[in-house]
Parts: structure tokens; sequence; C-alpha cells
């Protein structure tokens, strides 16, 4: 089997401390990604992990040493995929710090997992995974509505019902931030100091329901919402599932019952049960 050095991101992007909230965005921004290592700027020791979640969820905080998640969980290059996808399936985190002699060599995601899992034959299928409670929302639910629900739920994406309940689209928090940006002083705000990177994506999606002055009344989830999206049937095999995932770069997807009914949302981290076994 192989093992993280075969799959892992090696020297990866990293954000130090001391340092600030704006330090970790225009890093995330700059180079889209949605998290980063912490690392101390006197010797590159590990000293955290941070993501957008965090910053999201300590807002009012500017010191990175208050926002990153400290003792993280980490791995070494010669650990095995089946134990990184463990680590991933167990704990549903998506980023795991590679170490080796106390210094930070590489990073592991559950997507650089799923392309193995696409390629492997499994009888497990979609329905043997799932392992979350699915929020969905109402397409006329007013926006901040759906927004407050994702955030209490902890979600990164909701399914989108019609009023007979059928699924019509889903909403992420990638759609709640295509066009958050496009306004300077907002990105000035967010601590965004390059004026070429207003307009870019994927970094703090649910920043405006902390400052409750984003979200126009009349918007509702409609609005923003991905139309017909890509789904699988329950009994989709887990490795179709990965495939789906790595060629369309999903975190999640919606699942289908046999009368096209919506049984639930399917992750990148319950996927890699395929590789570890199904839920205990």
């Amino acid at each position: 089997m192989k093992t993280v050095s075969d799959i892992m991101t090696p020297a990866p992007i990293v954000v130090e401390v001391p340092g600030s909230r704006s330090d970790a965005i225009n890093t995330m921004v700059r180079n889209t990604l949605t998290g980063l290592p912490v690392v101390r700027s006197s010797d590159g020791k590990l000293m955290g992990i941070v993501s957008r979640r965090d910053i999201f969820r300590k807002f009012d905080e500017e010191q990175l040493s208050l926002i990153m998640k400290r003792d993280c969980v980490t791995t070494s290059p010669d650990a095995t995929v089946r134990e990184v996808a463990r680590v991933f399936a167990e704990k549903r985190f998506h980023r795991l710090p590679v170490v080796e002699g106390g210094k930070l060599v590489g990073i592991v995601t559950p997507t650089d997992v799923l392309k193995e899992v696409r390629g492997m034959k499994t009888a497990m299928t979609a329905e043997d995974v799932i392992n979350t409670t699915c929020v969905t929302v109402w397409e006329g639910d007013p926006l901040t509505y759906a927004v407050s629900a994702m955030r209490i739920s902890d979600v990164a994406a909701v399914p989108v019902l019609d009023s007979h309940g059928t699924l019509n689209g889903i909403l992420t928090d990638r759609d709640l931030f295509s066009d958050q940006l496009s306004d300077a002083e907002a990105a000035k705000r967010l601590g965004i100091s390059d004026p070429k990177l207003v307009g870019m994506r994927n970094v703090i999606p649910l920043f405006y329901t902390v400052t409750n002055n984003y979200f126009e009344n009349d918007k509702v989830v409609k609005d923003y919402m991905i139309s017909n999206p890509v789904t699988v049937f329950k009994k989709t095999a887990l490795n179709e599932v990965a495939r789906l995932m790595v060629a369309n770069d999903f975190g999640q997807v919606p699942v289908h019952g046999t009368k096209d009914e919506l049984v639930g949302m399917i992750y990148d981290v319950d996927v890699l049960r395929a590789i570890v076994g199904a839920v205990d």
C-alpha cells in the first residue's frame, strides 16, 4: 500500500506566528487554499492549523495564535494511506500536516486519498457511509436564514428543496462567497490588502454573517444556489463517488434513493471509508 510520502504535497504553503488574521486570509486568497499549517517564525516548528472556518468562528480575534487550532493531529511520511484515511474519516477534518524529525515536510488532504479510492474495487456504496444529519433549506428561504443554519449546523453545503420537497439545487459556502469580494471596501475590511485579489473565491464565505450588513432582505437561497446539482444514488459505488468528487472538485454530493428522493449528503471524508471499512 502507498504511504503518505507518495501522495502528500511536499513543502506546503504556511503562515507564521507571530501573525495576524489578515496574514492568513491573504495567504489563502493568493493560493486559493481553505486552510494552512501555522509555523513558528523563529525555527519553523509546527504550531497548529488555521482554516477559513476557524477565522469565521473567531472573527473578533486578530492574533493568529488565538484563532488557530493548537496541538493538531499530525502524521509521518511513512504512514500508510489506510492510516490517514482512518484519521480523516473519524476526525472529519480536511488537512493533516506531515512531520518528520520535528519539522513540517508536507500536508495531505482527503482529496489526495480520494484519488486512491477512485481506482480501487469496492462493494461499498454511498448508503453504507452516510454519517451526518442532512440539513436542508427551501429555495425561498431568506439567505440570512440559510447562512445562519449552515453556521449553526457547521456544514459547508446544504441541499435546496422546492415547494414540493424535491431537490432543486445546492448551496455551498463557495456560492455564498462568489460575489462578496466584488466590493473593494468589503475586501479591505476582510483584510485582503491586494486590490488584484478582489473577486477571488473560497476564503471566508460567511464573513458578512458576522458583520450583519451584507445580505439584502430580498435575497433568497434561489438567488445563490447551483441548480440541478450533480448527485449520486445510494447504491452508487464509493469508487465512482470518489471519481466524481475528484473530477469536479466537490467536497460533498447529494444522495438520492430508489424513488429519486433525497436521502442525505455524502462528504469526501465519508468516501474514505472505502479504504478503512464501514462506519462503526
